[in-house]
């Protein structure tokens, strides 16, 4: 009655049974690392935003750079804004809407430090926004949230060497501290709040959403996993269909290479039909 699993046809399901079973097994795994690689990242963030503020050259200096596991750390530090050296870094999006970062080197006794000091939308020219707030003047204490130098991997963005002058795409503090006069700590601080205010500021960076820390990617690796199965009972099912259709119409026997052998008369498979 089974001699139809040999049959082309069978054989070419059984192969694509026998390969979807170790993709799927591979898709799973592949989430489940996704799963564990976001929930630990979410349980650092989370971490490190509920710690208080330290002075930044406790865990960051000129030159060095910043450790993963520092990565939001709130720190403080106090200086002077150096507007000269501002920078907007472009394609950055805050309330939809695309717009810039203003970024100025905040000049200290142990270096400087990038400030982002947050977003201005888009101006009716793309290339420029229509005002950026100016930094307060004199001598400023801010804390913010450190984030190691930006690069293309860690973002994505792919940087352009043909941007209008004072604007970037990536808050890389290597390649921007090389046309600087004073060298930069190795991260660079999200503001959250600075003394004194000064007048009118760009609109703060939120604080990052970590999200479910993973959760879709361990749904999804569950559900790959559970493909599996489907694919083993939906083989299986068909199998016992297959069976008991030829079974209960008393089909002629099928050879391996496809064809019907023709039941001849005085035969078992006559006599079982009749």
């Amino acid at each position: 009655m089974y001699r139809f699993l040999l049959t082309p046809r069978w054989l070419g399901f059984h192969l694509l049974v026998l390969a979807l079973i170790p993709a799927f097994l591979f898709l799973g795994r592949w989430q489940w690392g996704r799963y564990e690689e976001r929930s630990a990242a979410s349980t650092l963030i989370t971490a490190n935003l509920a710690e208080r503020p330290i002075p930044l050259d406790r865990i960051d200096a000129a030159g060095a750079a910043v450790p993963e596991a520092h990565r939001y750390r709130p720190v403080t530090a106090t200086g002077r804004y150096d507007e000269t050296h501002q920078l907007l870094v472009r394609r950055r999006t805050q309330n939809s809407q695309v717009g810039y970062y203003v970024v100025t080197p905040l000049v200290t006794s142990g270096g400087a430090v990038l400030v982002n000091r947050g977003w201005i939308p888009v101006g009716t020219n793309p290339d420029a926004p229509e005002h950026v707030p100016a930094p307060p003047t004199g001598e400023v204490s801010v804390t913010g949230r450190l984030r190691p130098a930006e690069t293309e991997d860690s973002t994505g963005l792919r940087n352009r060497p043909d941007l209008p002058a004072g604007q970037v795409l990536l808050v890389n503090t290597a390649d921007i501290g090389r046309g600087l006069p004073y060298r930069l700590y190795g991260g660079f601080v999200e503001l959250t709040a600075q003394t004194p205010q000064g007048g009118p500021a760009p609109e703060p960076v939120p604080a990052p959403d970590v999200g479910e820390g993973g959760g879709l990617n361990l749904a999804y690796a569950i559900q790959w996993w559970l493909f599996i199965g489907v694919a083993v009972g939906g083989w299986v099912t068909l199998i016992r269909r297959e069976a008991r259709d030829l079974q209960d119409e008393g089909s002629d026997p099928v050879e391996p290479d496809g064809t019907v052998q023709p039941v001849r008369p005085g035969s078992p498979e006559a006599n079982r039909t009749t």
